[in-house]
């Protein structure tokens, strides 16, 4: 794992894993707009495989589904069945169900990487990601509430109804800055947030590990014994987080498209 590696160095002293992991050196293209590093190629990666899975998994559909097939299905039908036809009914799901898959997919795959060895960071652990996948469930909900009331949706968001007429110099303000600003900032700071604590946590723990046992030595051993084992079950305990997180910005995404298509709208 080449980031425990940074976090000892050379005076044999313990240094704890710091932000500057987040902003690696470009490995190509190097001072030109097209500069990549390693967190970029392994957002590359997870959409590569991502892409891989899906089109060995749906080229050679079956009535009676292998095993594979079943896993895709099984996949697909969280976010149309769970997620789309839950909260838009199905009319509107089948609208929406192409962006919602993408979303939930894409953020899964990045969220995973943050555990494979050699890997070893989120693809969404940086801010990037998360603001575009922010910004293209704020313009769906935009497009959906002018799509389903093209002079009424602007106006019933600012100015709910029921509310007398001197309180919209306080309420229409509210519902500006929560409704247009607050939802895609929350959307990409909560994806990325976790994503980022995960990964620091993953790196203290193994680097930790790495201290007591091959730098301290002796009976600090046992302490990176039970730094191993914290590594190994928050390992789990952050798979359990890359399937929350993008379960939850899929979730999200789609209550605010249904917000916009509500009658009311």
């Amino acid at each position: 794992m080449n980031l425990l590696v940074t976090s000892s160095t050379d005076d044999g002293g313990f240094h704890a894993p710091s932000i500057d992991e987040f902003f690696p050196e470009a490995i190509f293209f190097a001072g030109t707009p097209f500069e990549m590093n390693r967190i970029i190629l392994v957002q590359f990666l997870a959409v590569g495989v991502l892409l891989l899975l899906f089109w060995l998994g749906t080229r050679k559909m079956k009535i009676v589904p292998g095993r594979f097939q079943s896993l895709i299905e099984m996949g697909l039908d969280l976010v149309r069945v769970n997620i789309a036809e839950d909260l838009l009914g199905r009319k509107d799901a089948k609208r929406f169900l192409p962006i919602l898959t993408t979303i939930f997919f894409m953020i899964l795959f990045m969220n995973l990487t943050g555990i494979i060895p050699g890997l070893n960071i989120a693809g969404t652990a940086v801010i990037g990601v998360p603001l575009v996948l922010a910004i293209v469930a704020y313009v769906t909900f935009i497009y959906a509430g002018i799509k389903k009331s093209p002079g009424k949706f602007f106006k019933n968001s600012l100015f709910p109804a029921g509310v007398p007429l001197p309180v919209y110099i306080i309420v229409t303000p509210i519902e500006f800055i929560s409704t247009f600003i607050i939802r895609p900032i929350t959307l990409s700071l909560r994806l990325l947030m976790n994503m980022m604590v995960g990964h620091l946590l993953l790196v203290l723990f193994f680097a930790a590990t790495q201290f007591f046992f091959f730098t301290a030595g002796g009976l600090w051993s046992i302490l990176g014994v039970g730094s191993l084992a914290f590594g190994l079950a928050f390992t789990l305990f952050e798979i359990l987080v890359a399937v929350l997180q993008a379960y939850v910005f899929a979730l999200l995404t789609a209550v605010y498209i249904q917000l916009a298509v509500a009658e009311e709208h």
